[in-house]
């Protein structure tokens, strides 16, 4: 009896050690969790709500701004700014300012001069005006400042700030062009004498322009393709027949692409172009966006390939329609919408019964007049010459006609 009471005794006080052990672990640990909260090392409740709150505003994902899994500071892998097709009026560069000065950081540096007029001449071949004053709809033209915070530290993280909206515009060209990456090659500290040097870079920068790009009637690459080593490219064709606009190829490019700052001659470009190696995607990624289906051959051969002849799509052009133009037929979407060979592709109300053939250059003979369509044209297929073997041994098109042809004036 006495041994169970020992037993008992030391159940007990190993139940009591645990229920006060465990209290005192409870207290330390929310005393732990105070003090880390008063040093900013854990958030405390008020600012995990703040948290949420903000995520609200802004329902993204790191991978919204961010390409790269872990984004770090020397490579932040930030996704090219984004844009948007609000922009329904266009204008010219000559609308525009010709120069405006950036001094905002006045307090600090000088004032940059920016030559507006010469970048926007040269805008589309890097997406246009929208470039920089993208979100603006068609009333008149925002400052960045309108929706970029001047102060880093904001609420709303959701848009880059004043400095990252102005540098993620800039600095890749700028990197291209001059070969620095020092701020000093733009923001050169603050002088004394900083308003008689912006007079001075305002004086040059004033009445300069781009001369007119000479659009090339075509070219002619030769590769390393052992199939067929020339690429003939008729460019006045995709500009003016296909109304191809510049962006389609030339995107995302710079100055760099034609002139480089190591050439220049007496403060001058010398508007010699420069020989650029591309990799084979960097080659091939602004004809696959219309030719994407086509097999190599259709670009590559062993000789120059003739200019575009419609009838190679297997619909030869007549004289009603060789005058249209493509978007009377193919609409004004680029690339050009593939059309089929029926008449009803472009006449949507077109009924063959009904049909006039005299609109077609042909007054059909009494005999033929009541016959269906059928009875000629084989299978409705119209763009193919018509036959007579339906009723006729002897008789062919075009030697023997059923009717008579009329002359448009």
């Amino acid at each position: 009896m006495k041994k169970k009471v020992i037993i008992f005794g030391i159940f007990l006080f190993v139940i009591a050690s645990t229920i006060i052990i465990g209290s005192n672990l409870e207290i330390s640990s929310e005393n732990h969790k105070e003090k880390l909260e008063n040093s900013g090392k854990i958030k405390t409740q008020k600012e995990k709500a703040k948290d949420v709150d903000a995520a609200k505003k802004y329902p993204g994902n790191c991978k919204s701004c961010h390409l790269t899994e872990y984004p770090t500071k020397k490579d932040p892998g930030l996704v090219p700014c984004p844009r948007s097709e609000m922009i329904s009026v266009k204008h010219t560069a000559k609308e525009g300012p010709e120069i405006i000065v950036l001094d905002e950081l006045v307090d600090r540096y000088n004032p940059v001069v920016f030559s507006h007029k010469l970048h926007a001449e040269m805008s589309e071949m890097t997406g246009g005006c929208e470039s920089c004053h993208h979100y603006n709809t068609t009333g008149p033209i925002l400052a960045c400042n309108t929706c970029h915070e001047v102060n880093r530290l904001r609420e709303d993280i959701s848009k880059p700030d004043l400095s990252a909206a102005y540098h993620r515009q800039c600095v890749n060209c700028h990197r291209q062009w001059s070969r620095e990456t020092e701020c000093n090659s733009c923001h050169k500290p603050k002088s004394p004498d900083f308003n008689e040097l912006v007079d001075k870079l305002v004086n040059e920068t004033k009445g300069r322009y781009h001369p007119e790009v000479q659009v090339p009637a075509k070219f002619v690459y030769e590769t390393k393709y052992e199939k067929g080593k020339l690429v003939t490219f008729y460019h006045k064709e995709h500009t003016d027949l296909y109304k191809a606009p510049c962006i389609t190829c030339h995107n995302d490019e710079s100055c760099i692409k034609c002139h480089d700052v190591k050439l220049q001659k007496d403060g001058h470009l010398n508007g010699s172009p420069q020989k650029i190696h591309k990799t084979f995607e960097e080659h091939h990624n602004p004809c696959s966006n219309c030719h994407k289906t086509d097999k190599c051959e259709k670009c590559h051969s062993d000789k120059e390939i003739s200019p575009f002849n419609h009838a190679a799509t297997g619909w030869p052009l007549s004289k009603f329609h060789q005058n249209l133009k493509c978007s009377n037929c193919h609409g004004d979407a680029t690339p050009l919408k593939k059309l089929d060979n029926r008449c009803v592709s472009c006449h949507k109300d077109f009924k063959p019964q009904k049909f006039d053939h005299k609109k077609a250059g042909m007054a059909l003979s009494e005999n033929h007049r009541e016959l269906d369509c059928e009875s000629c044209h084989i299978d409705n297929k119209f763009n193919v010459p018509p036959s007579c073997a339906n009723c006729h041994d002897d008789k062919f098109y075009p030697k023997q006609l059923p009717g008579k042809k009329i002359k448009f004036k």
